[in-house]
């Protein structure tokens, strides 16, 4: 989704970031509201660290994940995932940035093992998502860290034995969307009985993308979000679409080579209909 704003008035440049891969190209931009990500990304790429590195980790519907040195030279279907340059970079979330389509994203070990959600240095995911439905809108205003608490404690209490063996039967049958939409309609019974906040504000831009071009809103405020694919949004279907294996690593090696050309942003903004905001 393409979001717009007041165009801006100033002459300054700007780093337009291209990811090439054999399935076409893909051009994004970086946040300025997310300093440390867009200066280590830039540094990077500048060094030509990503280059013949895979898209390791494809899950369609969900996200494209590459950055990791080790899948260089890794033989086929060697695990991937763990590698990076040696640090990690600070977490910036912004909620003006969420994981719509196209969504450039740092990936990050698991809270347990990272609890300031610190990301990784060098590998980063581009959100494919789906579109929510009319009927799931609701999802999109629930929050997904209260929700899970709240529900632990309901797991924990015996009275809620029936409620849990009809989820059961739900998730058994595979109808992932009706045991959602189930666990959703629990939050006014969970908020009235822990007393956790759990519904939250959602602007209508959030609501808008995510039903119309999609994404994948669980992941809103726990992955920094520092940039967007503003041309070749469908090479990252073609990505997502590839053959994979057990480990969600594609059979055929999807490499990238990463570039990054200095633009001004008014040349930016008329290639590829991105409307910078204005400077304050």
């Amino acid at each position: 989704m393409l979001i717009v704003s007041r165009c801006s008035q100033d002459n300054s440049t700007d780093y337009l970031i291209t990811i090439k891969t054999n399935q076409g190209d893909m051009v994004a931009i970086l946040y300025d509201e997310t300093p440390k990500h867009k200066a280590n990304f830039i540094k990077l790429a500048k060094e030509h660290y990503f280059d013949s590195l895979l898209f390791h980790r494809v899950i369609e519907g969900f996200m494209i994940q590459g950055g990791d040195p080790n899948s260089k030279n890794a033989a086929p279907g060697q695990p991937l995932g763990m590698g990076g340059p040696g640090y990690t970079v600070d977490a910036e979330f912004n909620p003006k940035f969420f994981h719509e389509k196209g969504a450039l994203s740092a990936a990050r070990l698991p809270d347990p093992q990272n609890p300031a959600k610190a990301s990784s240095g060098s590998q980063f995911y581009i959100v494919q998502g789906t579109v929510t439905s009319p009927a799931d809108v609701d999802a999109l205003k629930i929050d997904q860290a209260a929700l899970n608490t709240a529900f632990q404690q309901l797991l924990q209490n015996p009275a809620s034995q029936p409620l849990i063996d009809t989820l059961n039967q739900i998730y058994m049958s595979g109808d992932m969307q009706g045991y959602q939409r189930k666990i959703y309609s629990l939050v006014p019974r969970l908020e009235k009985q822990t007393g956790m906040k759990i519904y939250k504000e959602v602007s209508e831009e959030k609501i808008k993308a995510y039903t119309t071009v999609g994404g994948y809103h669980s992941l809103d405020g726990d992955y920094t979000v520092f940039g967007k694919v503003i041309g070749g949004l469908d090479v990252i279907d073609k990505i997502a679409h590839v053959e994979k294996d057990q480990g969600n690593r594609p059979t055929q090696d999807v490499r990238m080579v990463v570039t990054v050309e200095e633009m001004p942003r008014k040349e930016i903004e008329s290639k590829y209909g991105y409307k910078f905001p204005a400077k304050q």
